[in-house]
């Protein structure tokens, strides 16, 4: 395999979301008596697929839940969610326990192999995706974002296209996907590119705690069952193998 062009999903990927993101659509669920809602839960409905946006997951998550409120409506949902996440009242947010899973070493070398094609496809709202850009100081090394606003999510294959168009490349194997879902995968194989897969940490120390490789996640069954090339280790130290020294 030899890449030439990086895509980057951002939750999972590049930010460690479980305190985040993800306890976040479990408080919010929980605000609207969906207390089956944990975060096993929630990366079983993201292993099915099409649970891109978190607000619609967490409204599907409460109608689905045998107490969950029934008559919540979405703007309801967002805005608990987004108090939750941004914090209000002066409680801090959720926001502020994301971390940086890979280094940032690793995506300066990948930057410098792809000669600077290297954008982000999120399914967060641009300013979310903004702010963790800027935060941990690689703003710079991103060509072009495509977030929520910009069109259908994935696993639509429109915002790995779109990116592909803001970066000046056509898609195609050399342009590689990283993903932590079965929806990253789907969206790259829809256009023709790469799928490449990365566990997320919680789900690689749960399972090294079990004595069993980080590949063997939910999710990451989940991504081989719909044509991933590889699955890697948080991190993903080993995506820059993949892409070769510029002659």
């Amino acid at each position: 395999m030899s890449g030439t062009t990086v895509l980057l999903d951002m939750d999972g990927v590049l930010a460690e979301v479980s305190q985040s993101y993800r306890t976040a659509i479990v408080d919010t669920c929980h605000a609207y008596g969906a207390t089956s809602v944990d975060l096993n839960v929630i990366s079983e409905w993201k292993a099915r697929g099409g649970c891109n946006n978190d607000w619609v997951l967490s409204l599907d998550l409460i109608k689905g839940d045998a107490n969950g409120q029934k008559d919540v409506t979405l703007d309801q949902v967002i805005e608990t969610f987004e108090q939750f996440y941004q914090g209000h009242d002066g409680k801090p947010g959720l926001c502020d326990l994301e971390t940086l899973i890979p280094s940032l070493a690793t995506l300066t070398e990948l930057h410098r192999r792809t000669q600077g094609r290297m954008a982000i496809v999120t399914g967060r709202p641009l300013k979310d995706c903004i702010k963790f850009l800027k935060l941990h100081k690689m703003d710079h090394l991103m060509k072009a974002c495509v977030c929520m606003e910009d069109g259908p999510p994935k696993p639509d294959p429109f915002p790995v296209q779109r990116a592909c168009e803001l970066l000046g490349v056509s898609p195609g194997p050399n342009v590689i996907m990283l993903g932590d879902t079965p929806d990253d995968i789907r969206a790259a194989i829809a256009c023709g590119c790469t799928g490449v897969g990365v566990t997320t940490p919680e789900a690689a120390e749960e399972l090294a705690e079990q004595g069993k490789p980080h590949d063997e996640a939910k999710l990451a069954v989940a991504m081989k069952e719909c044509g991933v090339a590889v699955v890697l280790a948080p991190g993903f130290e080993k995506l820059i193998d993949m892409f070769p020294e510029n002659p």
